[in-house]
């Protein structure tokens, strides 16, 4: 006598019913993805999302509330020297894509709702790493103005050179 092989209680237990079901939920998951998929495509395509890829200051324009950035920065003392880029992202490869990722999320979602400051404003998280780009940059002349312990306040760069990257603003 043979020993008999146990099925699993699932097999046993799955009924057409049950098949139906899982197709169904199945369908719903690859339509909802599928639709997550080419509004994501469409979105980046027509937000041009891979201009955001590059260094190119034109590429900041793409939104209409950033068109007066660009004009000052044109008329700037740091425009022969410095892109967007330089002083308003990171230095460090992770710390530049987080920031691009994050302020590109943040800004295409305020862009579309229409939900932004006009001026547009600078968002804490985004001084900091633009006082962080010019202390990086003029170390040469700010190190004996820096704090004595990493992390104290010190004044703001801008506090004093405003119109250093955006004159006549």
């Amino acid at each position: 006598m043979e020993p008999s092989i146990p099925q699993s209680s699932e097999n046993a237990t799955k009924s057409p019913a049950g098949w139906r079901r899982f197709g169904r939920v199945s369908l719903f998951f690859v339509v909802l993805v599928g639709m997550l998929v080419g509004l994501g495509t469409f979105t980046f395509g027509y937000g041009k999302g891979a201009s955001y890829m590059s260094s190119d200051p034109v590429m900041c324009i793409n939104c209409h509330a950033m068109q007066s950035h660009f004009d000052s920065w044109q008329h700037s003392s740091h425009h022969h020297v410095a892109v967007c880029n330089d002083c308003h992202l990171p230095h460090d490869a992770i710390g530049k894509w987080v920031t691009k990722a994050d302020n590109g999320f943040f800004h295409s979602l305020a862009f579309t709702l229409g939900n932004y400051k006009d001026p547009i404003q600078i968002k804490p998280r985004n001084k900091r790493v633009t006082q962080s780009t010019c202390v990086d940059c003029h170390s040469d002349f700010v190190h004996s103005m820096l704090p004595a312990v990493k992390g104290e306040d010190m004044q703001s760069c801008v506090h004093c050179h405003a119109d250093v990257g955006h004159a006549q603003r």
